[in-house]
């Protein structure tokens, strides 16, 4: 009996052994997967942060002299026209001072599909400065974060990346708190730091503790603006609804959505809004908007958007078309404002100037409230505070990743091999791991590809061949 026992317990020790294994090899070769990305994606978040608050995101972090008198919008708009000497240059787009002592600026179409930004002095209509839209430091930057310059592969990849970091971090919580003797109190603490490996140990477990619930919140917010989970699954049932304006809810791709307005990669529009489509010109809806004995300009346009509240920076984008709209545009992730519950979008008709919509945050459904928040944390938008936070953060993420090389370099198996021996351990609550993790990978499509492609690899031709299981088991 007790002979019989033994054997029992032997047995579910090397099952359990096994089994943390298994859990601890998917953390090592997703991390092995993500290290790369994640390091890229914090170091051109920092860049991003730098720039966005030197340089500006739109150029427009350049100050002049206060002075008494602003002169008149139409005279600012003529000269950033005149500035690019095109026949058919017209104004797109005008991005009001971030304050008193800022400069205007307004993007100029030159009529042979190239924007320029001209910066403008708004108290004597000079132009400051004038360079190519979304070809500054930050704007680089941000094109590597999103797709690595790579395009639709591009985004992909940091797709897939982002869904494995997920797994990453539930794999790697779940393996810390068991190693930490199932105590969330020690998760939370270095515990005694020797020299070596068990330094940089220590402080890879407690830093991913720390930083995991932020990291899961910004592959979350990250991801719904990917092409795949966002573009094809979240985004799509999370527009807000265009029937309030007269447009079909599921219009043909000839209508326009507010993503046009973007123009480019950079975006602009806040995330819940992107699919949705746009209002039109010439019907007899709205509210009763710019006064019918005014024409309708820019000058007067801006007018009335500074009475119905809209101070600080914003945006006016002007009519595309005959049946375009005026829209402007107030938001946290375009840099306008700190206050995501302050986003607000109006749309004008550009004949009768009656406001067709005026949307708010609280206008928003649960998610495209979440997203307008999570992004605006995730791209330290709110203040000076979450941009001190999201530095530490982005540099206690290269640190994750660069102890995770150094800690397997430090307990690499001698000779061949990648993967280090399971260490005998027993492993409590295995199944209820393995469901969650199963669970995770079928939310996010890219992750399930990656994973089914992984264990194909794993059972087809690892196991099978030698040199293969010996480096990669």
């Amino acid at each position: 009996m007790n002979k019989l026992t033994k054997n029992q317990i032997d047995h579910t020790t090397e099952n359990s052994s096994s089994r943390y294994f298994w859990i601890w090899r998917w953390h090592f070769y997703a991390g092995l997967f993500v290290a790369p990305f994640l390091m890229l994606l914090a170091a051109t978040g920092l860049a991003m942060i730098l720039f966005a608050h030197t340089e500006g995101k739109d150029g427009e972090r350049i100050f002049v002299p206060i002075q008494s008198i602003v002169q008149p919008l139409s005279q600012q708009a003529q000269a950033a026209i005149n500035a690019i000497d095109k026949e058919n240059a017209t104004v797109a787009q005008y991005i009001s001072p971030r304050s008193a002592d800022s400069v205007a600026v307004f993007r100029v179409n030159d009529g042979a599909g190239k924007a320029n930004m001209v910066a403008i002095d708004p108290y004597t209509a000079q132009v400051v400065h004038i360079y190519p839209r979304n070809q500054n430091n930050y704007h680089l930057m941000d094109s590597i974060h999103s797709d690595i310059l790579l395009g639709k592969t591009g985004d992909y990849l940091l797709e897939t990346a982002a869904s494995l970091t997920i797994l990453m971090i539930l794999t790697g919580v779940y393996l810390w708190w068991f190693s930490r003797q199932r105590r969330v109190s020690k998760m939370l603490t270095t515990g005694k730091l020797g020299c070596g490996r068990s330094f940089w140990r220590g402080w890879h477990g407690v830093l991913g503790t720390y930083t995991s619930l932020m990291l899961l919140l910004f592959c979350l917010s990250g991801l719904a603006w990917a092409g795949v989970w966002g573009g094809k699954v979240v985004q799509a049932w999370s527009q807000f609804p265009a029937g309030k304006w007269g447009v079909a809810p599921n219009p043909t791709s000839t209508v326009p959505v507010h993503g046009d307005l973007n123009d480019g990669k950079t975006k602009e529009i806040p995330w819940v809004l992107e699919l949705t489509p746009m209002p039109v010109s010439g019907s007899t809806l709205g509210e009763k908007g710019i006064a019918p004995n005014l024409p309708i300009s820019l000058e007067t346009v801006d007018r009335f958007v500074r009475e119905k509240g809209f101070t600080g920076r914003y945006q006016i984008y002007l009519p595309k078309g005959d049946t375009g709209v005026w829209t402007i545009n107030q938001d946290s992730m375009s840099y306008d404002s700190p206050n995501p519950t302050a986003d607000r979008t109006m749309h004008i008709d550009r004949y009768s100037g009656n406001v067709l919509a005026d949307i708010r945050f609280a206008d928003y459904n649960w998610f495209g409230q979440f997203m307008a928040v999570s992004i605006a944390f995730h791209m330290g938008t709110m203040g000076w505070w979450s941009v001190a936070l999201n530095v530490v953060f982005c540099l206690a993420i290269i640190y994750l990743c660069v102890s995770a090389y150094v800690l397997w370099w430090k307990r690499r198996p001698r000779g061949m091999g990648l993967c280090p021996p399971a260490q005998g351990r027993v492993l409590p609550n295995w199944k209820v791991a393995t469901i969650i993790l199963s669970v995770v990978a079928l939310i996010f499509p890219t992750a399930a590809v990656a994973i089914m492609v992984f264990a194909l690899l794993d059972w087809i031709l690892i196991s099978r061949v030698a040199v293969l299981r010996k480096w990669l088991k």
